[in-house]
């Protein structure tokens, strides 16, 4: 029975019910006594101090840590949150299809950047925490993981958002603290920095689609995720060309937060996400006779036949850049944002039916 129509139906039911108890109660004045339910606790807002984030952020990895022990995917994605929910869900059902055990990880000695919100009840609240992170049985594998944790609301749990990695040419800009050890968080339209955080993905998006000769590289340096992505783009694109396929690539911001501190100097480390959007088609003179091939990253999100002839496939990207301070008009040369931090992988894969005529 259709889930909009069990309401309407039961409505009735009760009705009946309620006369058969009523005729059963041998013509009670008093009726039946109903014990209403207790209310649900309310829960308290905790003051965000950095002893409570080091204590969420242990039990956070302590869970996590369980979670890919046992292979407990549902558990693991009860921990994490935007972005970091689908890369999650995408590195289990890897680790399925290839029969590996999901990898495990040990951490170091955490720093952590704790803003101070004005009041308790102030939410979401967040902590950013800058950790060394290896992958068990992978010693040579530590990298600085710069990590994201929000809290939605009193009753919810700690998750992460974001996970990135320090890239190892790179150096993290100094978050400022104050005498007690707190962080300040920059809104997101904040203007005292040469690119606003809410800005950031979309200028990376820009030199992606772009390239170098893009205006948007004379805010943000050349790079890995940068330039790198746009030539990685044209590269896969002709390799598709090559191959009598066509491909196209789309970077685009996602509705994910942005977690934004201050650094020194006035400039700011900022953590975002980005989505890469795919597309590999026969082009449409070919398609009654061909199908794209399955690309080999994409395998254990699809079930190995494709229907039609494309393959839709998205990277979900993790960032982490430094942003300079406004440097003003006065400055001939002005310095430039710079993506520090990025981990990324396909996260989502599909292979559409074919369209109608």
């Amino acid at each position: 029975m259709p889930r909009k129509y069990r309401g309407a139906t039961a409505v009735p039911a009760l009705l009946a019910l309620s006369v058969a108890v009523s005729a059963c109660g041998g013509g009670s004045k008093a009726g039946t006594k109903v014990t209403p339910a207790p209310p649900r606790p309310t829960a308290t807002p905790v003051a965000l101090t950095p002893q409570l984030a080091a204590d969420r952020f242990r039990s956070w990895t302590v869970n996590d840590d369980v979670a890919r022990a046992s292979g407990d995917e549902r558990l693991a994605l009860s921990w994490v949150v935007d972005g970091q929910y689908s890369l999650t869900a995408a590195e289990f059902r890897k680790a399925s299809h290839d029969g590996d055990p999901v990898p495990r990880f040990t951490f170091g000695k955490p720093t952590f950047y704790v803003p101070r919100f004005q009041e308790v009840k102030t939410y979401p609240q967040w902590f950013v925490a800058s950790v060394p992170r290896t992958e068990l049985g992978k010693p040579k594998s530590t990298r600085t993981a710069l990590m994201a944790f929000i809290l939605r609301s009193p009753g919810d749990r700690w998750k992460l958002s974001v996970e990135t990695d320090l890239d190892p040419k790179a150096k993290q800009p100094k978050v400022v603290l104050d005498a007690q050890g707190y962080a300040t968080a920059l809104a997101t339209g904040d203007t005292s920095v040469l690119i606003r955080p809410r800005d950031l993905p979309g200028i990376q998006a820009t030199i992606a689609a772009e390239g170098p000769s893009s205006v948007a590289s004379k805010v943000m340096a050349s790079g890995p995720v940068t330039t790198g992505m746009n030539a990685d783009i044209q590269a896969a694109r002709k390799k598709a060309r090559h191959q009598g396929l066509g491909f196209s690539s789309v970077v685009v911001a996602t509705p994910y937060p942005i977690f934004a501190l201050r650094a020194e100097h006035g400039g700011a480390l900022v953590l975002y996400s980005l989505f890469r959007n795919n597309d590999l088609y026969v082009k449409g003179k070919d398609r009654p006779k061909r199908k794209p091939p399955i690309p080999p990253e994409t395998a254990h999100l699809l079930d190995g036949t494709v229907p039609g002839y494309e393959i839709d496939y998205t990277e979900t990207l993790q960032l982490a850049a430094s942003d300079p301070a406004n440097p003003g008009k006065g400055d001939a040369n002005p310095p430039k944002a710079d993506v520090i931090g990025f981990f990324g992988t396909i996260s989502k894969a599909d292979a559409p039916l074919p369209k109608a005529n």
